[in-house]
């Protein structure tokens, strides 16, 4: 486990045991997490299909009280992970922090509540597989825009030739959205 450059969030790397077979890992284990002083109840697993490369989804967030914990990972392709601070009494507040997340490097990232998520693909064909510890809630969920110039989030792709759902297109500037 890896700290990243803001508090709490984690680059977590799960031991691969290879052989001439392929490779068998453990993604998550509970104890292994609390030994290390995580102790998180995951509730729901979740996964994420994109066909092409250039695919943005985020940057998504619950509000209390029903924030969401995720761990997240790649099982084919790779992904750009942004984790940006929405805790308003944060010393970081408007902060993001990036990690590619591959099926190769085989990485996880564990991005808490508090912060708001999103991801490009920079494959196609890419599946994203991720755990959180509450359920979907309509009512609480938000986003915030992935091209809001106070971020100033380097996606490494040009904006224009980005994959968005309406919704995510749609979303608020930071400045003008809900958040903790």
């Amino acid at each position: 486990m890896t700290p990243l450059e803001l508090d709490d969030v984690l680059e977590i790397t799960p031991r691969r045991f290879d052989d001439r077979r392929g490779f068998f890992s453990e993604t998550y284990n509970r104890e292994h997490f609390r030994q290390a002083g995580i102790d998180l109840n995951f509730v729901q697993d979740n996964f994420s299909y994109s066909a092409r490369k250039g695919v943005l989804r985020g940057l998504h967030y619950q509000l209390p009280p029903r924030a969401q914990d995720k761990l997240v990972r790649v099982s084919r392709g790779s992904i750009l992970d942004v984790a940006v601070d929405i805790r308003r009494d944060s010393p970081t507040f408007g902060e993001w922090v990036s990690v590619v997340v591959s099926a190769d490097k085989w990485n996880q990232i564990l991005v808490p509540k508090g912060f708001a998520h999103g991801f490009l693909t920079l494959e196609d064909d890419t599946e994203v597989v991720y755990k959180v510890t509450d359920y979907y809630a309509p009512e609480c969920d938000r986003s915030v825009r992935f091209d809001d110039k106070q971020l100033n989030i380097d996606w490494q792709m040009d904006p224009a030739a980005l994959v968005l759902s309406d919704k995510d297109r749609a979303a608020s500037a930071l400045a003008e959205s809900e958040t903790f």
